[in-house]
């Protein structure tokens, strides 16, 4: 039986659908997470601790458990997993990207000085250092622009400034946030923000997989709600794509272009892309898979979910098909309206009898300390629909939400 290393931190929410995954596959599992399971030393070959900013030291510890009991394949199942992914499958010989290129992929300047090198259009941008006089910083900096911190995902930290008084706002809130307890940040990423042009025009992403090197895309999603700040909050996500199909092919071109860049060649890839009468602007690349519980909208050939396909390729595995079926869907990650506890969710029900709903799954819990962006990161849950066409999906998550009232004391 073969034996897979699933990296699981303890704040993701892809932990069941890969568990899944690999038990619809067969294969025996290894759960790490960064911190110790209550049951570890009752299945010491099954779970196990790392840490995940230490690629090095995890890789090592993976191998001496792979001596005893060899693995097969390792993935990570998000941003704080992807390069001690890469490191333990460098460690181990197995299917991968080098880890330089995931590292680069998770650092937003690096990615954009690879991109920039590799002829790949982007916002123009700079790295600034926190402890920088913001004013004078400003003052090199061209408006409308967007400040972000070097490692953070979700749109967590990324704030669109317009003038001097707002770039300074935004550099001191990011400075702020990334002392918070909540965020883990360490080296450039806690030294440093990225400041970059605003591209305006249509946002989407593309989810892919890379094998040897090419890119086949999986999904290009459309986000219908407008992302011009000053915060990118993403709520709606429908597939397929409603642009021209010149347009598409464009944007799968300068995708794979970006991956190229990278130096990735192996295994799931999400890209988040502008586009404009300028053709398509890359905004980022990760080396993982589409976040939080929305890799749920999309089967490929009989009903395959999108962990299995990333486990089969990890493993070496056959796959039959990477067509998505035919029939659009689409998520709504629902937006943290403000600040406050949760006290209760209504029109649960309601919203799951719009027609075209499949599931509305409410992640937060009753008493949660609810934190909005852009110092947040987390949703109040996820709605799913499929219909008969995009502009239909769209339509029943947007009364699906409607239908929907929070109590946040």
């Amino acid at each position: 039986m073969d034996r897979l290393l699933l990296l699981l931190p303890t704040t993701t929410y892809r932990t069941q659908d890969f568990l899944d995954a690999a038990r619809t596959l067969g294969v025996d599992i290894v759960c790490a997470s960064e911190k110790p399971s209550t049951f570890e030393a009752h299945a010491p070959d099954n779970l196990l601790t790392l840490d995940f900013a230490d690629p090095d030291a995890a890789a090592a510890k993976v191998a001496d458990l792979s001596s005893r009991r060899p693995l097969n394949a390792v993935v990570g199942v998000d941003d704080l997993t992807t390069v001690v992914a890469a490191a333990i499958a460098e460690r181990l010989g197995l299917r991968g990207s080098a880890v330089a290129a995931v590292a680069a992929a998770r650092d937003k300047y690096q990615m954009r000085q690879c991109l920039a090198a590799g002829g790949v259009p982007i916002p123009r941008f700079r790295r600034i250092a926190l402890k920088d006089d913001p004013f004078l910083a400003a003052r090199g900096v061209a408006f409308p622009c967007v400040l972000k911190p070097l490692a953070l995902s979700a749109s967590r930290g990324v704030i669109r400034a317009n003038n001097v008084d707002q770039f300074i706002a935004a550099f001191r809130r990011i400075a702020t946030l990334l002392q918070r307890d909540d965020v883990e940040v360490s080296g450039d990423a806690g030294q440093f923000l990225l400041a970059e042009q605003y591209v305006p025009g249509v946002e989407v992403a593309l989810e892919g997989l890379l094998m040897g090197g090419a890119l086949h895309t999986l999904a290009l999603f459309d986000k219908p709600d407008p992302l011009e700040g000053p915060f990118f909050e993403e709520t709606l996500y429908v597939t397929p794509s409603r642009l021209p199909a010149d347009a598409q092919g464009a944007i799968e071109r300068v995708a794979g272009a970006a991956c190229v860049a990278l130096g990735l060649t192996e295994g799931p890839v999400h890209a988040e892309l502008r586009v404009n009468a300028g053709g398509p602007w890359v905004l980022e690349v990760a080396a993982r898979s589409i976040g939080g519980l929305c890799s749920r909208t999309l089967r490929f050939g009989t009903g395959m979910t999108l962990e299995e396909i990333i486990l089969r390729h990890a493993l070496g595995w056959p796959i039959d098909s990477l067509a998505r079926e035919r029939r659009p869907a689409g998520v709504m990650m629902i937006p943290i309206p403000r600040a406050g506890r949760l006290q209760a969710v209504h029109g649960t029900e309601a919203a799951g009898a719009v027609p075209g709903i499949e599931d509305v799954t409410i992640t937060a819990h009753a008493g949660q300390d609810l934190v909005p962006l852009p110092e947040g990161w987390q949703y109040l849950g996820f709605i799913f629909a499929r219909a008969d066409t995009p502009g239909a999906v769209e339509a029943a998550l947007r009364d699906a939400h409607a239908r929907l009232t929070f109590d946040i004391g």
